[in-house]
């Protein structure tokens, strides 16, 4: 992954609702064009940030799935202007 990430959130061994809350809260205060690198998160969680965020919102730069249950997803989304 080449460029930094502006957010970096880590949720790993948290709630899922409430990282979700989190992930669109600070998704709606970033700036155009900033990056965010959401670590943890669960298949659900996933699919359903995928429902709040508009399409046109967001584009995915990076993931990388996890393989193994000791492991977790992370990816990175930038916000379009």
């Amino acid at each position: 992954m080449s460029s930094q990430a502006d957010y970096i959130l880590d949720f790993r061994g948290s709630i899922s609702s409430i990282s979700l809350l989190k992930i669109t809260r600070i998704f709606n205060e970033m700036k155009a064009l900033e990056i965010m690198e959401i670590l943890g998160l669960d298949p659900d969680t996933l699919q359903d940030l995928f429902k709040v965020l508009a399409d046109s919102s967001y584009e995915v730069i990076h993931t990388n799935t996890a393989e193994k249950k000791e492991e977790y997803h992370r990816m990175r989304i930038i916000k379009r202007p």
